[in-house]
């Protein structure tokens, strides 16, 4: 079937995670999907969402990558994006048009909405609308955050009801499909002891109802993992545990698929998401060169080599590691005298690209890279060093995360009083270092990863270290030609809340097919 590329306008559309897995979606040897419009209010997700338009500019005409776009990403500095975009006019035009920095509900943007989206779909009535709202609020880090403001009231905040942009552009221009993600966590939100959910499920199945636009149509929500009837589905339907359908990272986030309702008066029905055999594992993508962690900046150690090394030997004189059990205190010897004894030196900024990944080597791997992008290890604190080293070789030998039950007394971290130091060595909390171990998917990545590493250590304890923004990025499924901009906090930031582009391909694979009958009928 020859059709003409199906329009997407992706809203909160943060680095494009959700975007890239649609428009990389292939059938019958060609791209069915095209971003018309994508909209994101962060400076740094959206230079991330600008440079890879531009990539997929290329895409869409079938041409090669220019050599120039691998020369910026290596060295933005050295040669900018300007220059890149100087050089290829026509696809800088296509990207201006193609993405939008502006923040959805103020009133400056509301105005302009509506014109760029008419523009974007340039007439076509048969569209796709993607994207989330941003989730601070309905996050349980977010809310409980938010129980410690002074006077916090969630009916007044702003961002509960972010969701009403989604409405007001379907009720608007009534795209025959919508996928809408977002947290597990939307599902317990609450206002005024009202679930936010069921509101929100309310809302998009009647959206001329609540924005009070003519009701010229109503939609179905589909859940993407059972295929029940709409009327019978459960909140926890719409959960998609992401490690159930081949992507290496335990991540559970409520999406939903709706359909306008003259779609589905034609009797398509959509299919649901098979799952993949077996689990995809960390080890599977984190094939990238070895690097080491560097000091951190108020440490009186100069950050080098050669200091990190002596450093990390000297482990070995340390009074906490003859308490430790035999096997466990055997490992970390050896791991300290492997580091010193290694023949060439690690560095914290790779010069080569590493090993193709076990886990799908054609979509991640671009032999035309000269190094991995964005992949610079982290400073660390002295202590936390030791706290790393001890936490990856627990996890060697024990095949789990170690508690800080099980840390040694020297290195729990430092609390103002006993009773405080008693309180967090058995509290929840007490996965505070936690390793990304092998055998099994990573956990969740967060944005929180760009506060500390404590959360995702690397596995290899040889490399003592937190992982890089590009193995987070290899975990949530982007490619590595995919260019994080903005500084690295800003990047880390970008992966966590990002959709992993591989899921989201599966998902464009389910959308297809509804296109595809209804404009067949």
């Amino acid at each position: 079937m020859n059709m003409p590329h199906l329009p997407i306008v992706d809203i909160f559309a943060g680095p494009g995670g959700l975007g890239e897995g649609f428009c990389a979606f292939r059938k019958y040897g060609s791209y069915p999907f095209k971003i018309s419009l994508s909209v994101e209010k962060d400076p740094s997700a959206w230079n991330t969402l600008y440079l890879r338009s531009f990539f997929r500019q290329f895409r869409y005409a079938g041409l090669k990558i220019p050599q120039e776009y691998y020369k910026h990403v290596h060295n933005p500095m050295k040669f900018s994006r300007d220059q890149l975009f100087n050089l290829f006019p026509s696809q800088a035009h296509q990207t201006g048009d193609e993405t939008w920095h502006a923040e959805l509900g103020t009133k400056f943007t509301d105005s302009k909405l509506k014109h760029k989206i008419e523009k974007a779909l340039a007439g076509q009535k048969d569209w796709l609308l993607i994207g989330g709202p941003p989730c601070q609020a309905y996050s349980c880090i977010g809310r409980s955050r938010n129980k410690g403001i002074v006077n916090y009231k969630p009916e007044e905040d702003a961002r509960h009801f972010l969701y009403m942009e989604y409405l007001s552009i379907i009720s608007q221009f009534w795209p025959s499909v919508f996928v809408m993600e977002n947290v597990k966590g939307i599902l317990s939100s609450k206002i005024q002891n009202v679930e936010i959910f069921l509101r929100i499920r309310a809302d998009l199945q009647n959206p001329g109802k609540i924005t009070g636009r003519p009701r010229k149509h109503k939609y179905r929500l589909f859940s993407l993992i059972t295929d029940k009837s709409p009327d019978d589905l459960t909140p926890s339907d719409f959960i998609i545990c992401a490690e159930n359908y081949r992507i290496p990272q335990a991540r559970h986030r409520v999406i939903i698929l709706g359909i306008r309702d003259d779609v589905i008066q034609k009797g398509i029905i959509p299919r649901i998401l098979k799952k993949g055999k077996g689990l995809v594992h960390t080890e599977d993508v984190l094939s990238l060169p070895h690097l080491r962690s560097g000091f951190s900046c108020n440490s009186p150690i100069e950050d080098s080599w050669e200091n990190w090394r002596l450093f990390m030997y000297d482990s070995l004189r340390e009074p906490w590691i003859e308490e430790l059990p035999d096997r466990l205190r055997d490992i970390i010897k050896h791991t300290a005298e492997r580091i010193y004894k290694r023949k060439y030196k690690m560095k914290r900024v790779p010069d080569c690209l590493g090993r193709k990944p076990n886990f799908q080597p054609n979509w991640f791997w671009d032999s035309k890279l000269r190094s991995v992008l964005n992949h610079e290890a982290r400073s660390h604190r002295e202590d936390d060093l030791y706290r790393y080293l001890f936490a990856s070789c627990y996890t060697r030998i024990y095949h789990e995360s170690p508690k800080l039950r099980d840390f040694p007394k020297e290195l729990l971290p430092a609390h103002r009083n006993a009773i405080e130091a008693a309180q967090a060595k058995h509290s929840l909390f007490g996965d505070r270092f936690r390793v990304q171990g092998k055998g099994r998917p990573s956990t969740t990545v967060t944005s929180h990863i760009s506060k500390d590493g404590h959360y995702f250590i690397h596995p290899d304890p040889t490399q003592c270290r937190s992982l890089t923004v590009r193995e987070a990025a290899r975990l949530q499924t982007f490619p590595d030609n995919y260019f994080f901009c903005g500084t690295r906090t800003n990047q880390y930031v970008q992966v966590g809340n990002a959709v992993p582009p591989l899921l989201a391909i599966q998902i464009a694979g389910i959308v297809w097919p509804v296109f595809q009958q209804f404009l067949e009928k």
